[in-house]
């Protein structure tokens, strides 16, 4: 499922864009601030629904136009196309827009299936640093590939709890529809996400002692204490939800907890082993993913040498050729060959593309 064509339309700074690309290496090089990124923010646009690089699409947009487009198509023996738009949102308009073969989609998880992408990029060690959500993120992405109730059981969930928080804000006494269905939808994610991150635990070992050369632990933290059923801590929890207006228990809560000799890992490891360590992260998805279900989803690798020194990068770059999946890398020069021999070559100079 690698992908075959791209063309962008008013993202960043690019006016207008098309690439032919090919199922192996792909480089993108150019100045800094040529467009460079703004290629590989459109690709992961098309299996994500949004940029790995900011909240709101709406940033995207090309000064003083009215949206932004990218829309790509899959090569294989049934080619798929992709197409997601961005615009400023309105009261009675999304923002986000996308079409798969041509029919509105009616979740992200659409655009994921037909095209499994992911990113490391110079802020991979947000992943370790930041907040719950960007951890609930990476494993909510496997998690949907290899577990096929888990994306229906998510989105019932967010809807449950969407609808709960709203009764809270307007003081209901009854919450027992909401809390029924927030207990059997949660019980059901939280399981499939235990089931992943225990299957991914031997290739995440063996990266970090590659890579980083220390044991970090990595243990799921469900958003609630399960020595209870979720019900039972939605019940407990009743009495401070109605005073806040909003749910403090559940899998919207939960984390993914890296630790070493029992302290948070971003707490003991430099801004360069976070990086290892996020990269590390992300590995351990596409091992497994190749390795058990024969998935090997397009690598987005954007100044992947920054803050690596000569040896972890040898390391690092001996697990990207040996997933066998389709790469595009960034760099400052043409010549730019860790990866192997590119397959197709672009420029980017001031958000013009030109295949060299």
């Amino acid at each position: 499922m690698t992908l075959a064509e791209l063309r962008i339309e008013d993202l960043r700074c690019i006016e207008t864009a098309e690439l032919r690309l090919g199922p192996g290496i792909n480089l993108i090089y150019g100045a800094n601030g040529a467009g460079k990124t703004s290629i590989l923010e459109a690709c992961f646009l098309l299996g994500r629904g949004r940029s790995f690089r900011t909240r709101s699409n709406e940033r995207l947009i090309r000064h003083g136009q009215a949206l932004c487009r990218a829309v790509g198509r899959t090569a294989g023996e049934i080619p798929q196309t992709l197409g997601v738009e961005a615009r400023k949102a309105s009261d009675t308009e999304l923002g986000t827009a996308a079409r798969l073969n041509g029919a509105a989609v009616r979740s992200y998880a659409e655009l994921a299936t037909a095209f499994p992408v992911q990113v490391l990029d110079p802020d991979a060690h947000k992943l370790i640093e930041d907040s719950a959500t960007r951890r609930r993120r990476w494993l909510d992405w496997v998690v949907f590939h290899v577990e096929p109730p888990f994306a229906a059981a998510w989105a019932r969930y967010q809807r449950a709890l969407l609808q709960r928080n709203a009764a809270l804000k307007r003081g209901l006494d009854s919450l027992d529809t909401w809390d029924h269905e927030l207990a059997k939808e949660g019980e059901v994610l939280s399981a499939s996400r235990q089931r992943t991150l225990a299957a991914l635990q031997p290739y995440w070992a063996a990266l970090t002692e590659e890579l980083l050369g220390v044991d970090v632990s990595l243990a799921y933290l469900a958003g609630w204490d399960q020595s209870v059923p979720l019900a039972d801590a939605l019940a407990a929890s009743l009495s401070r939800d109605r005073d806040r207006g909003v749910t403090h228990v559940g899998p919207h809560r939960a984390d993914v907890s890296l630790r070493i000799r029992g302290k948070a890992a971003r707490e003991i490891l430099s801004r360069g082993q976070q990086k290892l360590a996020a990269v590390a992260l992300s590995l351990s998805q596409l091992e497994f993913l190749k390795a058990e279900h024969d998935l090997r989803p397009t690598l987005l690798l954007d100044d992947p040498s920054a803050e690596l020194d000569q040896d972890r990068l040898g390391r690092f770059i001996a697990r990207v050729q040996a997933l066998e999946t389709q790469i595009l890398v960034t760099a400052l020069e043409r010549d730019y060959r860790l990866f192997g021999q590119p397959e197709h070559v672009f420029h980017v100079e001031q958000g013009r593309v030109t295949r060299v």
